[in-house]
Parts: C-alpha cells; structure tokens; sequence
C-alpha cells in the first residue's frame, strides 16, 4: 500500500496536529517543538512550502498552546515522575527520561521534589518493580531459590542497583530484610 502523502503544513493545519496530540497525551515542549517540525519539514520535501514559515508557525502555536496551559513542562515532569515512580522505575531512570523527552533543568525540579516525597525512592521503586514483575517475596516459595539470580538479574537490568536488588529479593515479606 503506497505511503499517504503529507499535509501541508499551514498554520492551521500545525495548531489542529498538535491540540490533538495534547488531547490524547501530555508533553513536553522540545518533544511538541520536534513533532511538529518533522511536518513542517514533510511539507516542505513535498509540496515547497517555506521551512523557516513553518518554524515561525511553530513557534506560534507552542506560544499559544502554552497560554492556554496546555503546556506545562514542570507539571509534565511531576506527573511523569510519580506515573514512573510508582510503575518501579528508579529515579535516576526517570532522571535520564525526563531529559531525553526534553524536559530542561528548571523543570526537573518538579520531579526531584516528588521522587523526595518518597522515603527511600530506590527501594519504593525496586518494591513496586517486583511486585509487578511477580519476583523475590511476590514469587511461589518453593520457586524463590532456583529463580534468585535471575530475579536480580531482572532487576539490575531494570537500574536498581546490587544493594537495593538483593534487599528486595531476598526480604521475606515486603518491607523486611530477607533471610
């Protein structure tokens, strides 16, 4: 089936791409900036249109989509944070995706000070990691000795560090150190 071909990439058009990609997600701003300049460069590669137009539209509808408050890096990284957090992720690895995504120093703030709220992030995180993966204490009794190194395997692999990897696996229950 032959590809679709693009859209130009009118002002109009870039503002309805990206109010319906807010309406069904939240993200950062660079992430935003980047969708929407890969259509402006489409456009561009198919029908001529004006590149440097399209990033000036661009720019003017990042402007008005974050009037509006339907950008809000910060409230991005904090919601992205907790979401991340309570999945099991470590918070250096929310650290690294947060950037790649594109949220900037200032607003990573508003991450750090959620992945703070939480008494001992690291150890939180590797406890929800495990009880959704089924590993350590969440594992039947008699498959928890044959299954161990590959538990802290899956955990490392996962960013939690040794320490933090054998303190869950090898606890009894949740939240007691193991035998």
């Amino acid at each position: 089936m032959p590809r679709k071909r693009p859209r130009k990439a009118t002002p109009q058009h870039l503002e309805n791409a990206a109010t319906a990609y807010l309406a069904r997600r939240p993200a950062p701003e660079a992430h935003l900036r980047a969708l929407l300049m890969r259509r402006v460069r489409r456009s561009a590669d198919v029908h001529g249109t004006d590149p440097e137009e399209g990033a000036a539209a661009v720019e003017a509808v990042i402007a008005k989509c974050r009037r509006y408050g339907w950008l809000d890096d910060s409230a991005y990284a904090e919601h992205r944070a907790r979401t991340l957090l309570a999945r099991g992720t470590p918070p250096r690895v929310i650290r690294a995706r947060l950037k790649h995504n594109g949220v900037g120093d200032a607003d990573l703030a508003a991450a750090e000070a959620v992945i703070a709220e939480a008494g001992d992030p690291d150890l939180e995180a590797a406890w929800a990691y495990a009880r959704r993966r089924g590993l350590g204490p969440y594992r039947a009794p008699e498959r928890r000795a044959e299954r161990r190194r590959k538990d802290l395997a899956a955990m490392g692999r996962a960013g939690f560090s040794p320490p933090v990897a054998r303190a869950v696996i090898d606890a009894d229950t949740e939240g007691s150190p193991g035998g």
